[in-house]
């Protein structure tokens, strides 16, 4: 097994994992806090509003994936304020499975105004207060 220098990883806590989380110190992920997004599988869009550089929920919310849906961990995944045609919900998804989707229009989460100013046409901006 190739041994990854210490400079390479990170280590952060994950809340969801409830555990210490490993990630290369660079990734790039492909979508901002802010964007808009839709699942390519499943019939949902949501607007990103937290990146985690690698998986970082549990280890049970990960085996419940169908194994031949499962993506792999080592890629971005992203908190989602999500919505179908019948709820609004949280989600959290892999990058491999997400496309951008700002043309479609704004999202009816009743949380973005918690977060976000109004949807600009592109994206929500954060609102004034939030960013770091």
């Amino acid at each position: 097994m190739a041994h990854i220098h210490d400079a390479e990883r990170a280590r952060f806590f994950s809340q969801q994992a409830g555990r210490p989380v490993e990630a290369p110190r660079a990734t790039r992920a492909r979508f901002a806090i802010g964007d808009i997004v839709r699942h390519r599988l499943h019939d949902f869009r949501g607007v990103v509003f937290d990146v985690d550089p690698v998986f970082a929920n549990s280890d049970e919310w990960y085996e419940a994936i169908p194994k031949e849906d499962r993506p792999t961990r080592e890629q971005p995944f992203y908190h989602l304020f999500a919505e179908n045609e019948d709820q609004s919900y949280i989600a959290y998804v892999s990058q491999q499975n997400l496309v951008g989707d700002a043309e479609a229009g704004p999202i009816e989460h009743p949380s973005l105004g918690q977060v976000f100013e109004d949807f600009d046409g592109e994206r929500y901006p954060l609102r004034r207060g939030l960013s770091h």
